[in-house]
């Protein structure tokens, strides 16, 4: 065989080419599967997260995103005041309250 015609042989045959409309199809497919496998239930977790912290009332056992119990002894607009011991009080933002412990 002659060299010139030897790449020619090698080469695969050329299609017609892919839809772009596939592409985006599969695209579409991907971000909402993570929409609804991701995005959706943080946003659920997150609303869920703030109803909590705006119904916080004097009296509440909490835990803070820092693992520290108490009891909620004062509430301001943005802060809480925990009791976590016998003369210890700690102020904190009301944000940071991860949960409420059910009594």
């Amino acid at each position: 065989m002659t060299p010139h015609i030897l790449p020619a042989l090698m080469a695969s045959p050329q299609g017609g080419g892919a839809s772009p409309w596939g592409t985006l199809i599969m695209f579409a497919a991907i971000f909402a599967i993570f929409y609804f496998l991701l995005i959706r239930p943080q946003r659920k977790q997150q609303k869920e997260h703030e109803e909590m912290v705006a119904k916080l009332e004097k009296g509440d056992e909490v835990v803070t995103l820092g693992g520290i119990i108490g009891r909620i002894i004062h509430v301001e607009d943005d802060r809480v005041t925990i009791k976590t011991g016998d003369d210890t009080r700690l102020e904190i933002e009301r944000g940071k309250v991860g949960r409420k412990i059910a009594e």
